[in-house]
Formats: C-alpha cells, sequence, structure tokens
C-alpha cells in the first residue's frame, strides 16, 4: 500500500486524461525506479509551461506570445475563420487539410448540464471579431456531438447576424471505409451532406 508523497504523485497523475489508478500507479513506480532523470525533465517543463504558456487574444490557442504564430503569419487569409473546440482539433485541421484561413479555438463546447455556456468558450471574443473583424466566412469544425451541434448552431446564429457566411464542415463515411460497417447516424449524415459532381 502506498503511503505519503508517493500516494500524492499516483493521485496526481489521474488528473491525466484516462489514466486511473493502476495506470497512475506504473508511471510513478516506472519515473521512480527507471527514469529519475526524466521525472526531473518532465517536471521542470510542466512547470515551466504553466508559467510561460497562455493563450492568443486572437484564436485562443496555446501560445507563448500576446499572438501565436497563426495569427502572425501575414500568409495567412484573414478572411476565413475556422471554430474549432480544441487545441488537439486545430492541430489535426491544420495537418490534413489544405486551410490557409485563421482559427478560433473555442476550449470546450457548449454543455449548459456541466454549467458550459457562451462565456465559457469565449463567445463574447468571437462575437466581436465577427463584428470588428474583415471575416467572410465561418467554417464550423466542432466534432459531431450532441454538444457540438448545439455549440455550432449557436455560433451560427451569431455570425448570421453579423452577415458572415456560414459553413459546417462534412461528416460521412471515411475514406477506405464500407458502407455495411458504418453507423446509422454517420450515412445519414453522408446522405445529408452529399455533393454534386460534375
Amino acid at each position: 500500500m502506498a503511503t505519503g508523497l508517493l500516494e500524492e504523485l499516483m493521485e496526481s497523475l489521474r488528473c491525466l486524461p484516462g489514466v486511473g489508478a493502476k495506470s497512475a500507479q506504473r508511471m510513478a513506480f516506472h519515473l521512480l525506479e527507471r527514469n529519475r532523470q526524466g521525472a526531473e525533465r518532465l517536471s521542470v517543463k510542466i512547470a515551466e509551461s504553466l508559467e510561460k504558456i497562455g493563450h492568443c487574444k486572437f484564436c485562443r490557442n496555446f501560445t507563448e506570445s500576446e499572438i501565436c504564430q497563426i495569427c502572425a503569419n501575414p500568409k495567412r487569409d484573414s478572411h476565413v475563420l475556422c471554430i474549432v473546440e480544441s487545441p488537439a482539433d486545430m492541430l489535426a485541421v491544420e495537418q490534413a487539410a489544405n486551410y490557409r484561413g485563421l482559427y478560433f479555438v473555442l476550449m470546450g463546447r457548449l454543455s449548459p448540464l456541466d454549467g458550459i455556456g457562451p462565456g465559457d468558450i469565449g463567445l463574447d471574443i468571437l462575437e466581436h471579431r465577427f463584428r470588428d473583424g474583415d471575416i467572410a466566412e465561418v467554417i464550423l469544425a466542432t466534432n459531431p456531438t450532441v454538444e457540438g451541434e448545439a455549440t455550432a448552431h449557436f455560433i451560427s446564429g451569431l455570425a448570421r447576424k453579423h452577415h458572415k457566411s456560414v459553413t459546417r464542415i462534412a461528416h460521412g463515411v471515411p475514406m477506405g471505409g464500407e458502407l455495411e460497417y458504418v453507423d446509422s447516424g454517420t450515412l445519414s449524415r453522408a446522405f445529408e451532406g452529399r455533393l454534386k459532381l460534375t
């Protein structure tokens, strides 16, 4: 039975997503038994990151500067704004799509049951950008969950109020997927979002 600092270390590791009691125990033992140097480096980098990494004043992504590299890049198209739920979603779009516009990172999604409202995900900041910026198109790239759809619907209303064109990324059958294995919700969405072939 772990006691004292060891127990506190294990409990601290459980703050990570997907880490339960057994995983936290394995990590703690590994760091203490086999990689104390790695543990020291990890603790220094966590402390340094917490101190130096904040949010971009335009897109809310993580950055060490007041304005992130994407928002500061004059080659990006400032007329197009892609709305994503998290920095991980933004990175996925950046790596997979040929997108050259700007972003707005919500850092979550609307969830009234969890007490998460518009102010908690920066929609006041987003509306300010709609009002004062030169944005022409808003691309909604929230996840296809109930909360993601509700968030997209809410943002769509805000954007239209400020006369912005609104589009939604398509959700549907994955490349290489076989129809018999695709769930009915995904297949239904694929049919709704079908494109005309020229």
